[in-house]
């Protein structure tokens, strides 16, 4: 089995990252969200082991004693990390990973695995994206604008990924992401691999 492409999406939050996510996974096989571990409170709706394994504060920075994350980062006071073995095992079995983490996490994955393809996603305005951020009805006005402040520095990041993609239009900004994902399975590299026995035969 090919080893496949491992993907870091990253984006502000409000930015529509997780929605689109979930429209584009059941539209192409063989692709997973790897679910990070946190130490943040679990959100009403939100189910263990599927957003995301919840640990406390002492349990996550064990982990990290044991090497046992591939990246980790503090965003708004709290810890996220993506656990290595879990990754390495589905690109193994020739599924595509997507790692749902921000520019800190990007960098030290890039670090360890420069083949990772990274996309930014950003939203058309700052007035949309605050618009998104009061609509989640989760936040208080503080919180909405410290949220505002650190997107602004994440946004600025935007330049060290390979693409980027606005979501204005949802469905347009889908159709980007999933080509992104089908153009990279066609690359040579891909190609050969998942087709070795076809080129064999047509050039024999």
């Amino acid at each position: 089995m090919s080893k496949a492409n491992l993907y870091i999406i990253s984006a502000p939050s409000g930015a529509g990252k997780t929605s689109l996510i979930k429209k584009l996974l059941p539209t192409l096989d063989k692709l997973m969200v790897s679910v990070s571990h946190t130490t943040r409170a679990q959100r009403p709706g939100e189910i263990e082991g599927a957003d995301y394994f919840f640990t406390s504060v002492d349990t996550f920075q064990a982990m990290i004693a044991k090497s046992d994350f591939l990246e980790y980062a503090q965003v708004f006071d709290n810890f996220y990390g993506t656990a290595q073995s879990s990754v390495e095992e589905a690109l193994n079995q020739g599924i595509d990973v997507i790692l749902e983490i921000d520019w800190q996490g990007a960098q030290q994955i890039r670090r360890l695995m420069p083949e990772t393809r990274t996309i930014f996603i950003i939203p058309p305005s700052t007035d949309i994206l605050q618009q998104r951020l009061q609509g989640r009805g989760q936040d208080d006005a503080a919180t909405i604008e410290r949220r505002m402040q650190d997107a602004v520095n994440e946004m600025s990041h935007y330049a060290e990924y390979d693409y980027l993609v606005v979501n204005d239009d949802f469905d347009i900004a889908l159709t980007e992401l999933k080509s992104i994902i089908l153009a990279n399975r066609l690359t040579i590299d891909q190609q050969q691999q998942r087709l070795k026995s076809l080129l064999l035969d047509l050039l024999a």
